[in-house]
């Protein structure tokens, strides 16, 4: 080491140790900014030039510049032996290792459910349409013949954002939406289904959530009759929950179908004959549904003596309770992962 640069020896050798165990280029990188870069010590020395007496300060340039060059063909070496490694390391394949397991991913239960119904709707003809989850109360309850004073509009019951508009708590009022901007008069005006999320303010237990999602469906035309709602009702069961599912209707009360009617199916559990989760009764609820209201009609200037129409909603939650045999709506939300993966 020259007599000059003694001072900087430790600096040197703790570079050069570094260097030699770096093992990446960008580790390499960093180890030589510190010797040769703007802020290294060798630019630090170089700047300290002027400190030098006189007499000294050409042989102190020298070793520097001598330093300098020894130090970028390290580097340079260091960096072609780093880059032989990691190719000779690319080139090694052991074909007697086993392979990576790929973890596939798959639709959430309830995803799933959904776009099971609406294939089933629409391989029947059914258009899907979607509208906006905040929604005025026009749409969301007065054109669906649910008054000012009604109980659903309690605020117990309903997210109330401003005054005039809230969550929807149906999907409805898509119903209401398409309706008012039918032209062509035919014998079927509007066959069509509204699928997503509602909410509601439900304390959450077994069967209510205060966020869920649902699918309404709607038939307006010449001569529709509740004929026409059972056929498509029984269809979409029987498609949905297995063919050897039967359905049975009782009467209901909805203010926007009159008259109304609640659709249950034959229990998944029992197959009918009575269990703890049908009540020993063989049926489950999974939906309302029944004949329009002539005076929701009368809202979006269909004239009820002319058109007649059926309308039906459910909870998707439900319908996938019911069909995986789920006892409590709660699980599909709580990101379970042993849970989740028994759904393919």
């Amino acid at each position: 080491m020259p007599p000059l640069l003694e001072e900087l020896a430790s600096l040197i050798e703790e570079v050069r140790n570094d260097a030699k165990s770096a093992a990446t280029p960008n580790e390499l990188a960093q180890v030589k900014a510190r010797a040769l870069g703007g802020k290294g010590f060798l630019k630090s020395a170089l700047s300290g030039i002027k400190d030098v007496p006189s007499e000294e300060r050409k042989a102190y340039g020298q070793q520097l510049n001598a330093l300098k060059n020894e130090f970028e063909e390290f580097f340079k070496r260091r960096a072609a032996e780093i880059d032989a490694a990691a190719k000779a390391e690319a080139e090694f394949f052991d074909s007697g290792l086993p392979g990576m397991r790929v973890q596939m991913g798959r639709l959430h239960p309830i995803r799933a459910a959904m776009r099971n119904i609406v294939d089933i709707f629409v391989s029947m003809g059914f258009d899907v349409f979607t509208g906006p989850e905040m929604e005025y109360e026009k749409y969301n309850f007065d054109l669906l013949n649910i008054p000012e004073y009604h109980p659903a509009r309690d605020d117990m019951d309903t997210f109330y954002i401003l005054p005039g508009l809230v969550l929807r708590t149906h999907t409805s009022p898509v119903q209401v939406r398409v309706m008012e901007k039918i032209k062509a008069r035919e014998d079927v005006i509007v066959q069509m289904i509204s699928p997503g999320r509602v909410f509601r303010r439900d304390r959450p237990d077994a069967t209510h959530t205060p966020c869920f999602h649902q699918l309404e469906g709607l038939q307006v035309g010449r001569g529709i009759s509740m004929a026409n709602m059972r056929w498509i009702l029984d269809e979409f069961a029987r498609r949905f929950f297995g063919p050897e599912t039967r359905t049975r209707l009782r009467p209901d009360y909805f203010p926007f179908v009159e008259p109304g009617a609640e659709l249950a199916v034959t229990c998944s559990m029992c197959e009918g004959k009575g269990c703890r989760v049908c009540k020993e009764t063989g049926w489950i609820e999974v939906m309302g549904c029944g004949m329009v209201h002539p005076q929701v009609l009368r809202n979006v200037n269909i004239d009820p003596d002319e058109y007649s129409g059926w309308a039906f909603g459910f909870g998707v939650e439900r319908m996938a309770q019911v069909l995986y045999q789920v006892p409590d709506a709660r699980m599909f939300f709580e990101n379970d992962m042993r849970f989740l993966r028994q759904f393919s």
